[in-house]
């Protein structure tokens, strides 16, 4: 039985809806699970439009084998199409969150730490919604690479391109590595039994309070700290400060609201529970919705969730999707007329190529257009897909954006000026930024938009704060 709601469905339900869709489309998975199978985790991650930026000599050079041999092990057990699946992201758009760098494992020892971590870029860097996977290396972040050959500073965040990330250290709400389910393929099995499947559950409410307790153990004891406090964030300027308890270990624990006043800096000492802790799992939401069949999810999550769903679906749930030859309909001089696809081109079928020509020849010149023309023309300029485009080079799924289009105009069409060229354009030209960034290359600050000076603030590059902030700078005249 589908969840009821109160005020109707949530709009986070409705974005996550389209994120299931589109973020991570089946081909990706697809592929980067026949690359996992085959031992070819590297190529998994290319196929997942993951970026590695490790360097595994490096690695056994500075912290020596049984380090290299752990770390080799994840990469292996690795589905970076599941990360990818459960990586954090914002609203309405349901992209990927930027500027994050989240824990995946930690290796070495407290004095040497060594952390597996996957990083989003910036905003204005976001095309293609790739991420990269790079070592961070204890809380100086110095480079895991070999003698480097170029200035230290572009390589002090771990990352093989010089414009550093604006948050390099791994955040404490969005940390994976306390729930290796989500991106460990062995491990997926857990996913019914840490999101709280099998419990109650309030359909108007996305906080996971029934499993606090549990998280909260873990959290705390990765922390090396007995029962105590610790925190939800609820929102931006709102946190709750609980306390884990339990009459003995061998009690399940349990969670209280600390009613004790503590200091701001008291507060922010104590540890977050993450943020795939503290909420409800998006595709158990949408399960229990009935929003997305079992078989639209992630194959390792919808095998993990599905005998918690009341009705599970089945393949002939699924609404028949129509072909992308099928012709379509129209009303052209009191026939009705087919447009479909011929030799690559969608073309008006029932008008004869000479007739086709002549009427071009007489819109060229400035007369009225046959309604199929103009139907054919309202396609390439803007179709009823567009939206469908739209979200795939959102989330980065270009060959699918393209797929959609030749389905629609043939792979011989040329596109025509309209909204439909506009949205490809734009996703080009976004990409382009993305290279820049990753080759650091990039030809002006985000921060600095028009004549608006230079924000300075760690994203800045560390050559431009270096000349603000010398003493015998001039004074007057425009920073430059």
């Amino acid at each position: 039985m589908a969840a009821h709601f109160a005020n109707g469905i949530p709009p986070r339900l409705l974005m996550w809806q389209r994120v299931r869709e589109y973020a991570v489309p089946p081909s990706m998975i697809e592929t980067a699970t026949a690359r996992r199978a085959a031992g070819d985790w590297a190529g998994a991650c290319a196929a997942a439009r993951v970026d590695v930026d490790l360097d595994l000599c490096a690695v056994r050079h500075r912290h020596g084998t049984d380090v290299l041999a752990r770390l080799r092990a994840d990469l292996r057990r690795l589905a970076p199409d599941l990360l990818r699946w459960h990586l954090p992201r914002t609203a309405p758009d349901g992209r990927l969150r930027p500027d994050l760098t989240i824990l995946l494992a930690r290796y070495g020892s407290s004095s040497f730490p060594l952390d597996l971590v996957v990083r989003t870029p910036p905003p204005w860097a976001d095309a293609g919604q790739r991420v990269s996977l790079a070592l961070w290396e204890g809380p100086s972040g110095a480079a895991v690479r070999p003698a480097l050959r170029q200035h230290p500073s572009r390589y002090r965040y771990g990352h093989p391109y010089p414009y550093p990330y604006p948050h390099p250290h791994p955040d404490r709400r969005f940390r994976l590595d306390l729930h290796r389910h989500l991106w460990d393929a062995t491990r997926s099995g857990e996913l019914a039994r840490r999101s709280g499947a099998d419990r109650p559950y309030d359909p108007d409410s996305p906080w996971a309070v029934p499993t606090w307790a549990d998280e909260a153990e873990l959290l705390l004891r990765a922390a090396g700290r007995p029962r105590g406090p610790f925190t939800v964030r609820l929102g931006a300027r709102r946190r709750a400060v609980l306390e884990l308890f339990g009459p003995d270990d061998s009690h399940a624990p349990q969670f209280r609201v600390v009613t004790v006043e503590l200091a701001a800096h008291e507060i922010a000492a104590l540890p977050v529970l993450p943020e795939a802790a503290a909420r409800v799992l998006p595709d158990l939401e949408l399960l229990r919705a009935e929003l997305v069949p079992a078989g639209a999810l992630h194959p390792l999550v919808g095998a993990a969730l599905a005998p918690y769903v009341p009705h599970p679906a089945v393949a002939g749930d699924a609404p028949p999707v129509a072909s992308p030859g099928d012709p379509h309909r129209v009303e052209c001089r009191g026939e009705v007329h087919r447009i479909a696809l011929r030799d690559g081109v969608l073309t008006a079928v029932d008008h004869d190529p000479g007739e086709v020509r002549r009427e071009e020849l007489l819109v060229a010149l400035g007369g009225p257009a046959l309604p199929c023309l103009r139907a054919i023309d309202a396609a390439h300029r803007d179709p009823e897909a567009l939206p469908a485009v739209r979200e795939r080079l959102g989330h980065g799924d270009v060959a699918g954006a393209l797929a959609v289009v030749e389905g629609l105009l043939g792979p011989g069409a040329v596109l025509r000026d309209g909204p439909l060229r506009a949205e490809l354009a734009r996703a080009a030209a976004r990409r382009v930024d993305h290279g820049l960034f990753r080759a650091g290359l990039v030809a002006g600050h985000p921060g600095a938009e028009g004549d608006r000076r230079l924000r300075l603030d760690r994203t800045a590059p560390p050559l431009l704060r270096s000349k603000r902030m010398r003493r015998d700078r001039p004074r007057i005249g425009q920073f430059g």
